[in-house]
């Protein structure tokens, strides 16, 4: 359910109120007393964010050297009233310059509470978009001496924005060149066994935009997900298309994503927000690239030497190359002495992190390279104790390969005027948990 908040409050350290403002009457006036004695007079402040004090519940978090304290009654969502709290700070802060503490609530008492009245109604969270509410809030606050200076003001179209389905962009954009930067970023988490198979693996992903689109213009992206291709072939009464199609899961938008028209035909149809953002999340668990193998031999020869050999396979297309690749290999807390030999970056040993390190800057696509090191080891008196081998841990980064297999089909846009417009796709895969037992 919402937040149904009773009251919010803004405290200082003492545990003075700066301002308040009551949304239900189910709550006394006083309540922050019983915060002040049973939580901060306590020192308790830093052990939960959430207390429960005769009856009602204390949502609060510290900014600066504010405390935001939400007061429920009721059984309330605890995530949407510190996602709440923290947009209301990112809001005041656009009102502000920047500036959020005890002097910039002292200064903008008027335009907190004009706010608190927008932003909340009955204690259920409504707008907080910056660039909505300063169409028809045009009161500027005190601004820090040391803030920014204030940009330029929106269009002033609120009605539309307000009353309309499109409140994340305002009209009235114009651009000399229309162009859409589109990047699909995987990271790769992969638990392999010491002979080779595979213990977990899965891929998520996430799709951002960059646009530089005039007017209001309506985008249309497909991809070679199972459902959406067969959903088109549906559609259109043929055959769907040969090819490599994924099945893509936990998939979340966002809001400027159609979902009745995603439900119904599959396809992803959004108008788009200005500038940068995150247009969907997804996991992949099946059918998934590996974009390295590595084949790891550790021999113990006695208590005082190691063997290590570590070979490394790129299973990506010829034509493509990894960046920044990092293998680290752990050794026991009593290594003495190090040598290594590669056949392709350099190699050495890291005491702090008890782990030999490989660097390659560029890895080519289906070649191999290979790292053999003798390890000494401090001799010790006592019993030895079996070393428990952690992982092998690897990091890259992959230009223009997606080990999901994901692939953009077509990106469509489409606005009243017609103008022509640009389009890049990038993909990027990188290493999330990328590790090998050995």
């Amino acid at each position: 359910m919402p937040v149904a908040a009773s009251a919010i409050y803004f405290l200082n350290l003492r545990g003075d109120v700066l301002i308040n403002r009551l949304y239900r009457d189910d709550v006394g006036g006083n309540m922050v007393d019983a915060f002040r004695m049973h939580i901060m007079q306590t020192k308790e402040l830093g052990t939960c964010p959430v207390r429960q004090i005769g009856g009602c519940s204390f949502l609060y978090m510290r900014i600066s050297n504010v405390y935001i304290v939400i007061v429920v009654s009721s059984n309330a969502n605890v995530a949407c009233a510190f996602k709440f709290v923290v947009e209301a700070v990112a809001l005041f802060k656009s009102y502000f310059g920047g500036a959020f503490d005890e002097d910039a609530i002292r200064n903008n008492f008027v335009l907190i509470y004009e706010l608190l009245d927008e932003i909340m109604d009955f204690g259920y969270p409504q707008n907080l978009s910056p660039e909505i509410l300063k169409l028809y809030i045009t009161q500027e606050g005190v601004r820090s001496p040391f803030s920014s200076k204030p940009s330029e003001k929106p269009v002033p179209n609120a009605t539309l924005q307000v009353t309309g389905a499109v409140g994340w962009r305002r009209e009235g954009l114009v651009y000399k060149k229309n162009e859409v930067f589109l990047d699909i970023v995987e990271s790769v988490n992969l638990l392999m066994s010491s002979k080779g198979s595979v213990l977990r693996c899965d891929v998520t992903g996430k799709i951002l935009m960059k646009r530089f689109l005039s007017g209001m213009p309506d985008l249309k992206l497909g991809l070679n997900d199972k459902i959406g291709l067969e959903k088109e072939a549906q559609l259109k009464s043929r055959p769907a298309k040969s090819g490599k199609t994924i099945e893509l899961d936990d998939v979340t938008f966002h809001q400027c994503v159609n979902l009745t028209r995603f439900n119904s035909e599959k396809t992803v149809s959004f108008v788009p927000p200005d500038g940068e953002f995150e247009l969907m999340k997804y996991r992949i668990t099946e059918g998934v690239n590996l974009p390295f193998r590595v084949l790891p031999t550790i021999k113990e020869l006695g208590r005082t030497r190691m063997e290590i050999n570590v070979k490394v396979k790129s299973v990506f297309g010829a034509k493509m190359f990894a960046l920044g690749v990092v293998v680290k290999v752990p050794v026991p807390k009593q290594t003495a002495k190090t040598s290594f030999q590669t056949t392709s970056g350099k190699a050495k040993y890291n005491a702090s992190i008890d782990s030999l390190v490989w660097k390659i800057r560029k890895f080519p696509g289906q070649t191999e390279a290979t790292m053999s090191a003798e390890v000494e080891l401090i001799s010790t008196m006592g019993e030895k104790k079996s070393w428990n081998r952690p992982p092998i841990q690897m990091e890259f980064q992959v230009p223009m390969f997606t080990a999901s297999g994901l692939r953009v089909r077509f990106l469509k846009v489409w606005e009243k005027s017609g103008y022509n417009t640009v389009e890049w796709v990038r993909y990027i895969t990188r290493a999330g948990s990328y590790e090998i037992r050995c």
